[in-house]
């Protein structure tokens, strides 16, 4: 068949391909990036969902407005308005979860040939979506404090891009977490330049001890001008549950309104059910105790691997403790002759019984081959000592 011309910029996920390779018996997988399904709060969705259709049962099984069910976009908004961010209903579109978004705004916003700033590393999704449209990315450094400013302001004057993404808390792959400071300079350099910032934050609840920064959204009000270089894109994923599938954007209205356009050309509406389950679910009140649970338990296993890798690898590993998310971003050192390449190292491990995402697949550009992502959501702490012994082992 006679394909269109934008697939010759994309190829099928290194990470989809990697887990045809987990079949083998007894393998203990650190690759996954998805939440616990074990900490869902199952019976409280269950009321939820029984609750949409006794409370409501037409809009939860009937077509419904491509911005979303109303009751759900001011429920959101309030929860972003307890965040600090000021957000009115009409300012927020319900998606098909996060990526929907981030879809939206490739095709509103990328014509092929205009570059588009990213993190290095940054989501692989992203990086898929936006090449999709023709883009041509660029990379900014990061470090454990998420983007470096001065070097993404130096990328922005030289190559005018026509938006950044960023993932500023607990960054997937990095773990990273853009500091205050970094925080309000992104701002800045966003009203200076007038350039679109994305601000994906699927993770910020996600925190172990203390809460972090403010989101960009919720900062922007006190830098003059920035509000209308941002868009926000969030979801109820990595809190409720993934499957509901339900997340949403906060945009400038001249993009909103080209983004509910080109929602109506895919489908229509994101599924009135699941929206109308979620938000029953937010109304009643369970949501803190569920996050509770989860920080409680995410908090222990990425302790635990923190820990084991120091143990059992010593200087053959270098990684930044995170303080909140799914991830622990590592790096082989090849220190004592051990392993430093992290592609070549993978299939290893799987034969000894562990699995890891490396890291090539989350750069855009100029790839750090070192590097590996070791997710600890979905395992229990007795699978992480064994995991990282046979990780260990590998090495």
């Amino acid at each position: 068949m006679n394909f269109a011309d934008r697939l010759n910029n994309v190829e099928t996920s290194a990470i989809r391909e990697l887990f045809k390779l987990l079949g083998k018996p007894g393998i203990i997988s650190f690759a996954g990036g998805f939440p616990d399904a074990a900490l869902f709060d199952v019976e409280g969705v269950a009321d939820a969902a029984a609750a949409a259709l006794k409370n409501d049962p037409s809009a939860a099984l009937q077509y419904g407005a491509t911005e979303g069910y109303q009751p759900l976009r001011e429920s959101l908004a309030g929860l972003m308005t307890a965040k600090g961010a000021h957000v009115a209903a009409d300012q927020l579109m319900v998606t098909t979860g996060s990526q929907q978004a981030l879809d939206l705004i490739g095709k509103t916003m990328i014509s092929p040939g205009d570059k588009v700033i990213v993190e290095a590393p940054t989501f692989l999704a992203t990086i898929q979506c936006f090449r999709l449209y023709g883009a041509e990315l660029i990379s900014a450094p990061i470090d454990a404090n998420g983007v470096k400013v001065d070097e993404l302001e130096k990328l922005i004057v030289q190559h005018q891009p026509k938006l950044v993404y960023l993932i500023p808390t607990f960054g997937n792959p990095s773990g990273a977490m853009l500091s205050l400071e970094r925080r309000k300079r992104v701002l800045e350099i966003a009203a200076k330049y007038q350039t679109l910032i994305v601000e994906d934050d699927p993770y910020g609840d996600l925190y172990f001890n203390d809460a972090p920064p403010p989101s960009l959204l919720a900062l922007s009000d006190s830098v003059l001008g920035s509000r209308e270089w941002l868009a926000h894109c969030g979801s109820l994923s990595k809190v409720l549950s993934p499957g509901i599938r339900v997340g949403w954007m906060i945009a400038p209205p001249a993009l909103l309104g080209k983004a509910v356009m080109c929602k109506q050309f895919s489908d229509a509406h994101t599924s009135t059910f699941a929206q109308t389950t979620a938000y029953q679910y937010l109304q009643s009140g369970r949501m803190g105790a569920a996050l509770d649970r989860v920080r409680r338990a995410y908090a222990a296993r990425a302790a635990l691997m923190c820990e084991s890798l120091k143990r059992e690898l010593g200087d053959a590993i270098d990684f930044a403790a995170p303080e909140g998310g799914m991830f622990v971003w590592s790096r082989l050192t090849g220190a004592g002759g051990r392993a430093a390449n992290a592609q070549e190292f993978a299939q290893r491990a799987i034969e000894k019984g562990v699995a890891f995402i490396p890291g090539v697949p989350f750069y855009a550009t100029q790839p750090d081959t070192a590097t590996l992502r070791l997710s600890f959501a979905t395992s229990s702490e007795e699978k992480i000592r064994e995991g990282i012994g046979r990780f260990s082992a590998a090495l």
